[in-house]
């Protein structure tokens, strides 16, 4: 049971691109109020002003009345030189473009009930219109009326959004530093570990002394992705059921962990833990109140998990203590695992995103519409819907982590912009950076050289992902890069020192140099370290 959990969690921790949309603003006035309103554009058909100052006004005509699918009944005199509101429905975008450009409309508006995305057709057709075309919501509009009435006069206009946005150092700070704790509290973990002695009761080979899951065979590595591979594929068909169970997992599991964490916290501060007797069960007052934090906190995210503004905070801490337990509890017996761990996970990434989309109705790849839930169907990779009602969100996996774009902050009508992180991106390279960092306790390598070299590596290989997506301006698949660079450094790590048998294999209690001596010889035990115990 406890496998089938880890690989359920594991399943959903790759499913995060950062993904972005064609938003803009719909500035409406009569001359003494204004009102800003969201629009989805496409900047193929009629390109925007980016600034308000710049924008042309123009007057509105309310056209909800009519579909637009066809110019009969409707005066070119009428509508020359101003922006047209038609409802969505029965035609093309393109045939609703084109009659009311042929009317001499200065840019259409379509008013929407459904959830929106940018407006497209095939190349051909973008040629032929030349006017702005953008979705509205329709509760907007009748929001417009009712404050403006027939007296409107609308200007649309696309602020530029920042290349670079101070919410991806946050970003980077947060992947970097989960990772760099992560592999620390498992170094830590087995240097304890291993002053005790091994273990000598025999017992699973899959677990640790500490009851930690330990994945050691190649086969098992294998079973382990392929679970994964179905596990999306029944959420991608099974979703709105399948959802709600992944959320309960993850309030389970971000609770265990914020208990682990907070619980070593105190251990390293030294805190007592004062144990008092029930009916003859030893119970302490540290656990029982942590405990009680840690359930609050989880349940306070799963009321309030869709409230934007501010849920992401909470979201992000239980993401962090998240990957923080799982790679101190999942560990990697060898490097050789590592590679084959790492390298399926890199393929299964690649297959779900790229390959996927040959296969699916709508072209859209499985991993992108399990991870933005089923609203996502038929929106490309690198867009973003708007829900028809701001007021209701659709259930979202809880496998990212999110940092609001500071530079849209006050600007953004349509619904807060984050920069995503997917907890996948930061506990598949940071397994690795664990077992470096054991494997520096195993040897007692100086200055714990293969975990910090490997850290820097995966530093690095976020700076690359977040530039490249900053330059092509879609989002990254970051084990892409990720895996080869923390793979790479510490093979060549290893090679370079003439540990690389020994690093592949994995060894516990062996001197690889003679000038430096194992924390332990084997079969012994540390009596003489008589730590202080909370």
């Amino acid at each position: 049971m406890a496998n089938t959990v880890v690989v359920t969690i594991f399943s959903i921790i790759f499913l995060a691109l950062e993904i972005h949309s064609q938003e803009a603003i719909l500035h409406v006035s009569d001359g003494s109020t204004d009102k800003d309103y969201c629009l989805v554009y496409n900047s193929t058909w009629g390109n925007l002003s980016v600034e308000l100052s710049t924008a042309m006004q123009y007057p509105l005509v309310n056209l909800t009345s009519n579909l637009l699918c066809s110019g009969s009944g409707l005066s070119p005199a009428e509508m020359k030189g101003k922006v047209l509101v038609v409802m969505r429905g029965e035609c093309v975008f393109t045939q609703k473009a084109l009659i009311a450009q042929d009317l001499g409309a200065a840019g259409l508006l379509i008013a929407s009930t459904e959830n929106m995305y940018p407006p497209s057709s095939n190349d051909s057709e973008y040629e032929k219109v030349h006017i702005p075309v953008a979705l509205m919501r329709y509760r907007d509009f009748l929001d417009a009326h009712k404050v403006f009435g027939d007296r409107m006069q609308v200007k649309m206009y696309a602020p530029q959004a920042a290349i670079f946005d101070v919410s991806i150092i946050v970003m980077l700070a947060i992947g970097v530093f989960t990772v760099t704790m992560g592999g620390y509290w498992s170094g830590a973990s087995e240097r304890e570990r291993v002053r005790r002695g091994p273990s000598l009761g025999g017992g699973d080979e899959d677990k640790t002394d500490s009851g930690d899951l330990s994945l050691y065979s190649p086969l098992k590595v294998v079973i382990f992705v392929a679970l994964m591979c179905v596990m999306l594929v029944l959420m991608y068909y099974f979703y709105k059921w399948l959802v709600y169970l992944i959320i309960a997992i993850f309030c389970l599991a971000s609770a265990t962990a914020l208990f682990s964490c907070l619980d070593a916290v105190m251990d390293k501060i030294g805190c007592g833990t004062l144990s008092f007797s029930v009916k003859g069960q030893s119970l302490s007052l540290r656990s029982l109140v942590l405990a009680s934090v840690c359930i609050a906190v989880a349940v306070v995210w799963a009321v309030y998990r869709n409230e934007d503004r501010w849920i992401w905070i909470l979201q992000d801490l239980l993401g962090i203590v998240f990957c923080l337990n799982f790679m101190k509890t999942i560990t990697l017996s060898n490097f050789k695992i590592c590679v084959i761990l790492l390298g399926l996970l890199l393929v299964y990434d690649v297959f779900f995103v790229f390959i996927t989309p040959f296969f699916t109705p709508n072209g859209e790849s499985i991993m992108v519409q399990v991870a933005l839930g089923p609203d996502a169907a038929g929106e490309k990779s690198n867009i973003v819907a708007v829900p028809a009602d701001p007021n209701t969100s659709s259930e979202k996996l809880p496998v990212v982590m999110r940092v609001p774009r500071i530079s849209s902050w006050a600007q953004n009508v349509c619904g807060m912009q984050f920069s995503i992180l997917g907890y996948g991106d930061i506990i598949v390279p940071g397994l690795l950076v664990a077992y470096c960092s054991r494997f520096d306790v195993w040897t007692n390598s100086p200055k714990k050289i293969y975990f910090v070299s490997c850290c820097i590596a995966y530093l690095c290989g976020m700076v690359v992902t977040f530039t490249v997506m900053l330059t092509t301006k879609m989002g990254q698949p970051a084990l892409l890069y990720l895996v080869p660079f923390t793979l790479a450094s510490s093979a060549l790590l290893a090679w370079q020192r003439g540990e690389f048998r020994h690093f592949w294999s994995g060894t516990t209690y062996e001197v690889l140099d003679s000038s430096r001596e194992p924390l332990l010889t084997e079969g012994a035990t540390d009596s003489s370290t008589g730590e202080r115990k909370c």
